[in-house]
């Protein structure tokens, strides 16, 4: 089968955007933000791992969400895509061992291109909502667990992501608390990349 999306590895190692086909005519559009074929050819035969949970989210222009990862184990995985308005979703890996450990990339998410990131196991995601009203949509591979939630501060300096600077960050109480990557190294919060590797895989065979 002939997939209608592109694929493009990020900077974080193992996580990748998804760049579909959009078919526009007189009604509107039409577009699949997830095609097998195109994720298992991007990831070396893998299929998407078992669908768990699907979250929902619509935040206004300003807000800024995460960075969020789960413990690990259990660990989650996860796809996101952008249903209405536009969001800067980004990728830090924080998998201690990693070849790419602190290392960050940025994907604009809107509703013209309808690009998609998958995240592994282990790495941190968070978005920064651009316009009112927008809609992310994720699909996740495991069902959410309070105690099993983590946050890094995603205005951490060293980290230096690419908050735009017309934006007044909105942040949730509990994102605003979270550590910096340095000082949840130090208390070892951090997930560590063989073991995530390894879930990963799980995840993604079974």
């Amino acid at each position: 089968m002939v997939s209608s999306m592109e694929s493009r590895k990020l900077s974080v190692e193992g996580a990748i955007e998804f760049t579909p086909r959009v078919f526009d005519d007189e009604r509107g559009i039409f577009l699949s933000p997830y095609q097998e074929s195109a994720f298992t050819d991007a990831t070396g035969g893998h299929a998407l791992f078992r669908v768990a949970q699907t979250n929902h989210s619509r935040s206004r222009r300003g807000v800024v969400r995460g960075l969020h990862y789960t413990l690990t184990p259990p660990g989650c995985a996860k796809y996101v895509y952008c249903a209405r308005g536009r969001t800067l979703d980004i990728a830090v890996d924080v998998r201690v061992g990693s070849p790419t450990f602190g290392t960050w990339d940025a994907v604009l998410l809107d509703t013209e291109v309808f690009r998609s990131v998958y995240f592994p196991v282990g790495v941190a995601h968070g978005f920064v909502a651009l316009e009112d009203d927008t809609v992310v949509s994720y699909l996740l591979s495991g069902e959410y667990v309070p105690e099993h939630e983590l946050a890094l501060s995603i205005l951490d300096p060293e980290l230096a992501l690419p908050i735009p600077g017309d934006i007044e960050p909105v942040l949730s109480e509990r994102d605003l608390a979270a550590p910096t990557l340095e000082k949840a190294a130090a208390e070892g919060l951090l997930p560590d990349y063989a073991e995530c590797l390894a879930i990963d895989r799980a995840l993604r065979s079974a």
